[in-house]
């Protein structure tokens, strides 16, 4: 077993897929329009998905904003410089909610960017 994808709904879908790609880098997977159920299904991510785990973003078509609740942590990726990946994604238009620096209780280096609809990632230093 592997995971395949995580889902996130999203209120603006074209702004939605102009931040995971322009600003972190992934690429468009895959795209659907469903008609009658009045939704798309966007799959963004760093490599095929037969190899690679994936975000889908789900944009119901009459709703343009969700309420985050308080049990939705965030997606985590793993970066080699993270000062200068928080710096281009800073250039990118990309919003910086927690600077780079060591974990709380820890001293793994870890940031945290906000996307367009709150959701967090989190950009963990992982240099080889």
């Amino acid at each position: 077993m592997r995971i395949l994808h995580t889902m996130l709904r999203v209120g603006d879908l074209e702004r939605s897929l102009d931040f995971y790609t322009r600003v972190l880098g992934m690429k468009l997977l895959r795209r659907k329009d469903y008609p009658e159920g009045k939704f798309t299904l966007a799959f963004v991510g760093y490599g095929p998905e037969d190899t690679h785990p994936a975000l889908e973003l789900t944009h119901n078509w009459d709703t343009s904003k969700y309420e985050l609740g308080n049990a939705y942590g965030h997606v985590a990726l793993g970066v080699e410089d993270i000062r200068a990946t928080c710096e281009a994604i800073r250039q990118a238009g990309g919003k910086i909610v927690r600077e780079p620096g060591p974990m709380k209780h820890g001293t793994t280096v870890i940031a945290f960017v906000e996307d367009p609809d709150g959701y967090r990632v989190e950009l963990i230093e992982q240099r080889h």
